[in-house]
């Protein structure tokens, strides 16, 4: 059973990494990937199926009406960042940004705030190398805001459901963590990004999304929770075997796999509600913060690089240090504070 978990678990790490076909079709991956950790630990059955059938509702309806939502709002939307853009101090403006789309992505899900980021930067139209530091900070910021309530991204929606806990438990347990995280990548877009403005940017002009788009997103979302309940569930042996044992400081520099890999399949390989607090708030900060290093890291990285032609490299120029720096924040936090 360890043997095929492991291989299951190297092909997971590994090939939506290495082979394209797959990253494409990450979410039917996964999900094939669950399902066969599931049967392999001989875990598969009624409840964990309608485990598995429900842990994606209410993510996948909160993806569904914010994306109808922003369809039908997009251009009073643009209308109204604009007007603010000019209204206040420009510093001031990319700092609450950065901020706002934080904190509101665990409600209108990391997904949707990553779309309005992307429509920001399209009316904003600054020099590339600002646009690319802000996107990086603001994508940092989602990634760690949405984690706080189970809507907000599939890591927290997982977390939640392997935890067996409430709406509020992720709050309860990082908010102290990550608000204030989220507060200094706010000042420190507004330090780094200049209010030059250029034709030559990262940005085109966005158009709205087509409803077959919404609902296919919403679709892949589904998919996507589903397998991760499957392979988390799947993978209680392995957690049992090999990590439970370790040192939360280990689990925490171990994460930073997840630069490569969305962090939402490593909290459902890793995360078991026999482990106690301080290990599973290592190994959610850990993901967290290292989700943003590079593009596969996490969703929101992936959707505003792909709709502004970021390349890796790009992001990576900037993400890595900015990443490696919070992770030794961080570290130096947990190690005073527990």
């Amino acid at each position: 059973m360890i043997l095929g978990l492991t291989i299951i678990l190297i092909l997971v790490l590994f090939l939506p990494f290495t082979v394209k076909k797959v990253e494409h079709n990450l979410e039917a991956f996964l999900f094939v990937m669950g399902l066969a950790a599931a049967f392999i630990s001989h875990v598969m059955d009624a409840k964990l199926f309608m485990k598995a059938l429900e842990d994606p509702i209410h993510i996948t309806l909160a993806v569904l009406i914010a994306g109808l939502l922003f369809k039908w709002l997009q251009t009073p939307i643009e209308k109204s960042i604009l007007g603010v853009s000019k209204a206040i101090p420009f510093r001031l403006f990319i700092a609450l940004t950065v901020i706002l789309l934080g904190l509101i992505s665990s409600v209108i899900t990391a997904i949707i705030a990553a779309i309005v980021l992307v429509v920001i930067v399209s009316v904003l139209k600054l020099d590339r190398g600002s646009e690319l530091r802000l996107v990086v900070l603001a994508c940092f910021s989602i990634g760690l805001g949405a984690a706080l309530t189970p809507i907000g991204e599939p890591l927290s929606t997982i977390a939640i459901s392997k935890l067996n806990e409430d709406f509020f438990y992720l709050l309860e347990l990082i908010g102290m963590d990550v608000i204030p995280a989220v507060t200094l990548f706010g000042i420190l877009a507004a330090i780094l990004v200049s209010p030059n403005q250029s034709e030559t940017g990262l940005a085109a002009q966005q158009t709205a999304e087509s409803y077959s788009e919404i609902i296919i997103r919403a679709v892949k979302i589904y998919l996507f929770v589903m397998g991760l309940t499957l392979l988390g569930a799947g993978f209680e042996p392995f957690i049992e075997k090999y990590l439970l044992g370790l040192s939360p400081l280990l689990l925490y520099w171990i994460n930073m796999i997840s630069a490569i890999l969305d962090n939402a399949t490593l909290a459902a390989a890793e995360i078991s509600p026999a482990m106690d607090e301080p290990t599973i708030k290592a190994i959610l900060l850990g993901l967290l913060i290292s989700g943003g290093m590079l593009i596969p890291g996490n969703i929101p990285n992936i959707i505003a690089a792909g709709k502004l032609n970021i390349t890796s490299r790009e992001w990576a120029r900037f993400g890595v240090p900015v990443g490696l720096i919070a992770m030794v924040v961080y570290f130096i936090v947990i190690l005073i504070f527990g």
